[in-house]
């Protein structure tokens, strides 16, 4: 049970591991939070509302200021001692969440990061699960159905972000032999299916807002397709998820895909997003060579929105199987929602809120 244990969290106060703490402040006995010295005074003020809400004391709640790209991840001694002699549970998601990443800068953070997590990890003598949040992405530029215990492979990448996590991931799969690892690769993350709560303007959020431009014209030419997927999936499924399968012995050594089972084609998608804007879908569809052509011209960017890194996204056939994580997660009643459930939520948070606050 997690109420015994004490659980080291990297990625505080980002805003997937702060929704995922909030889920685990009901259950789990005491926290351990590796934040950066930069974000150290609104992980403080974030605690006091997780707290609140939880009816937990801010005493069952630690800040250790440090960073993962560091030896000992950065951590004081005192911190390092404290974290090695008390962590039982560990969930790593601290990484650099961009497409446009540079090589170097993906490699520092995201590799380099996670063999520090890695390395600490080996000195927990009492770590019974250790929770590492890949990406469905380090598919790369695979085509067809990814399995879930499919990796390796030499298909290329479309960015650093994918290259660096899938060396990422390698490392973190090559020690499921000596500790006890649950690997989580969500796919494109987007807002609350409820409340439509989002942190980041991306994935999604660029169709959305391209439509929001001049939702009654641009509605009327889908520039989407129906031979492509794009995987979604809400912050809420996700954590309610990993926050389970913390508790789950049977996810101990799996790769888990969480992923929707059944994504809609950007045509559909385009036309869910039409009908909630404009109230009607659209009705005539561009040829997609045109459109990936068109998308990526120069100036293509300052018109739609859509950065260049972004565009291959709409495009991939590429396809994740979720047979692992529908198995575990079903017991739990726990599955993805199908988007058409949740976009008027994240459409209509996405008008409201222009800008994000960072």
């Amino acid at each position: 049970m997690l109420a015994e244990e004490t659980v080291f969290l990297t990625g505080f106060p980002g805003f997937i591991a702060g929704r995922l703490l909030k889920l685990l402040a009901t259950e789990a006995g005491r926290f351990l939070l590796l934040v950066q010295p930069s974000f150290a005074e609104r992980a403080q003020e974030e605690l006091k509302t997780i707290a609140a809400q939880a009816g937990r004391s801010l005493a069952d709640f630690a800040v250790l200021q440090g960073d993962i790209t560091e030896p000992d991840l950065g951590m004081s001694f005192a911190d390092l001692e404290t974290a090695r002699s008390q962590s039982t549970v560990l969930f790593h998601l601290a990484a650099i969440y961009d497409l446009a990443v540079t090589r170097n800068v993906g490699m520092r953070v995201n590799l380099g990061g996670t063999r520090n997590v890695n390395q600490f990890a080996r000195s927990l003598k009492r770590l019974c699960h250790y929770h590492y949040v890949s990406t469905c992405y380090v598919a790369g530029k695979r085509r067809g159905r990814v399995l879930e215990t499919e990796l390796q492979h030499d298909a290329g990448f479309r960015n650093f972000y994918e290259e660096t996590k899938y060396l990422a991931e390698m490392e973190v799969d090559a020690l499921k032999s000596e500790m006890p690892i649950t690997i989580h690769r969500p796919a494109v993350v987007c807002g609350d299916s409820k409340t439509g709560e989002t942190a980041k303007y991306d994935g999604i959020y660029y169709l959305i807002h391209y439509l929001l431009k001049w939702p009654s014209v641009l509605s009327a030419f889908n520039i989407g397709n129906s031979d492509v997927t794009l995987n979604l999936v809400p912050v809420d499924f996700v954590v309610q998820a990993m926050s389970v399968l913390a508790e789950d012995p049977r996810s101990l050594g799996k790769t888990i895909q969480l992923a929707d089972p059944q994504p809609l084609t950007t045509r559909d998608l385009f036309n869910a997003i039409a009908r909630c804007m404009a109230g009607k879908e659209s009705s005539i569809t561009l040829p997609a060579s045109l459109v990936h052509t068109s998308l990526m011209l120069p100036f293509a960017p300052a018109i739609t929105d859509l950065p260049h890194s972004g565009v291959p996204y709409f495009f991939l056939k590429q396809t994740y199987d979720t047979a692992t994580s529908s198995e575990l997660l079903a017991p739990h009643g726990i599955s993805c929602p199908p988007f058409e459930s949740y976009v008027g939520a994240i459409v209509d948070y996405a008008m409201r809120h222009p800008t994000l606050t960072p």
